[in-house]
């Protein structure tokens, strides 16, 4: 596939997703969080499947690392952001009292 338009889809998909979450009210972040660490993890997936490709040809080192990166960065985000939204959604529990009446 031509880089310049794998370069134009990048760029296209960054400011319509830039569009779209300007759009959401505040007191949807949380959710929608919630949905973005799901679709990082489609990130991981397509940073593997690259990566696949790119070690039958090992003479690509710098695309082996920036996909290396990439599926190492989503992981990251996607560990992170289950853990703040597991934090979060554990400040809407009722606190259990040991006093019984």
């Amino acid at each position: 596939m031509n880089p310049l338009i794998i370069i134009c889809i990048f760029i296209i998909s960054t400011i319509l997703g830039y569009l779209i979450i300007k759009q959401v009210p505040t007191l949807l972040h949380t959710p929608l969080m919630s949905g973005m660490n799901a679709l990082s993890g489609l990130t991981v997936l397509g940073a593997l499947v690259t990566l696949a490709f790119l070690f039958k040809d090992l003479s690509k080192t710098v695309s082996i690392i920036f996909g290396g990166l990439a599926v190492i960065l989503a992981m990251i985000n996607v560990a992170g952001g289950f853990a703040v939204t597991d934090r979060m959604l554990k400040m809407f529990h009722k606190k259990v009292s040991d006093k019984h009446d």
